[in-house]
């Protein structure tokens, strides 16, 4: 087993803590859901889409993903697609989402990313215990997941499981995954069973959302059943928080402003357009080429 690792990003001068999260007037999220979020790390189910909207929602996704699939992609290569296709963005700038999150974080919000996470039946793949932030070059810490259900989730297809409170310890040590694992991942919490509380499975019905905090221990178990288990993360953060990798941000800005003119705008694409799938020896996830940039600029 590998050497447990403290630091992702050795020699970062970054925020590395929970910061608590609320505002004075919420309009969404009543007090004792804010203490809640900021006590256990996560809110569990709100409600977004109607039935009718999320079978709507559960039909352009298998439009996009028969397409994805076509090019080249695996079901879990959709990462950051909000540039690329209408549909996506939309979900960026949908109120109902907006609103919870506005709750917490306050009037100005940055979408910096979005990822669709998609179990197939009898996908063997795992999402190993992780914590977001250990990824992220950002600091103060302070994005909240929405994380939006396109089919019902629940313990049967693999449903994310959370361990409430851990938010609060900061940097947990963790191992680079290991091949056998088959984790959608690179990092691997150890030592679960340490912990005081017991995992939580955030099960919900389609059009239905969570919301997590970048600190919070989460994962999921390979789905083993016949039905399909697909969620959209969308990764919103105050305007003040940096990429300590990159001189400017870039993120929708999804209501409010950004009075610094740190994050660039992204404008919402024209169309539907499928890119092209990374070659084998690219990694197709951001968050890692930003790795791999600071810690070449450490070694200069």
């Amino acid at each position: 087993m590998s050497k447990p690792i403290l630091e992702a990003y050795p020699g970062a001068e970054r925020v590395k803590e929970f910061v608590p999260l609320g505002t004075d007037r919420p309009r969404h999220l009543i007090r004792d859901q804010i203490e809640d979020f900021n006590a256990k790390g996560y809110l569990c189910p709100i409600d977004v889409y109607t039935p009718d909207e999320a079978e709507a929602n559960r039909a352009y996704f298998d439009d996009l993903l028969a397409k994805a699939l076509a090019k080249g992609w695996n079901s879990y290569g959709q990462a950051g697609w909000h540039i690329h296709c209408r549909g996506l963005h939309d979900f960026v700038t949908e109120e109902r989402i907006l609103g919870p999150v506005r709750d917490l974080l306050g009037p100005d919000l940055v979408c910096w990313t979005t990822h669709f996470f998609t179990k197939l039946p009898g996908d063997g793949k795992q999402v190993s215990w992780h914590q977001d932030a250990s990824f992220w070059p950002l600091t103060p810490s302070k994005t909240v997941t929405a994380w939006l259900a396109f089919d019902d989730v629940d313990r049967g297809n693999a449903a994310m499981q959370v361990i409430p409170g851990t938010h609060r310890l900061g940097q947990l040590p963790f191992i680079h995954s290991e091949e056998g694992e088959n984790n959608v991942l690179d990092q691997s919490t150890m030592d679960i069973d340490s912990f005081a509380e017991p995992p939580v499975h955030l099960e919900m019905k389609a059009g239905q959302m969570s919301l997590h905090t970048d600190w919070l221990l989460h994962g999921s178990d390979a789905n083993r059943s016949d039905r399909r288990r697909c969620g959209l993360t969308l990764r919103f953060t105050s305007p003040d928080v940096r990429n300590f990798t990159v001189s400017e941000g870039t993120g929708v800005i999804a209501c409010g402003s950004d009075p610094s003119g740190y994050w660039q705008h992204q404008p919402r694409p024209a169309g539907e357009d499928i890119p092209d799938p990374p070659r084998p020896e690219d990694d197709w996830q951001r968050r890692s080429g930003w790795k791999r940039a600071w810690d070449e600029a450490q070694d200069r």
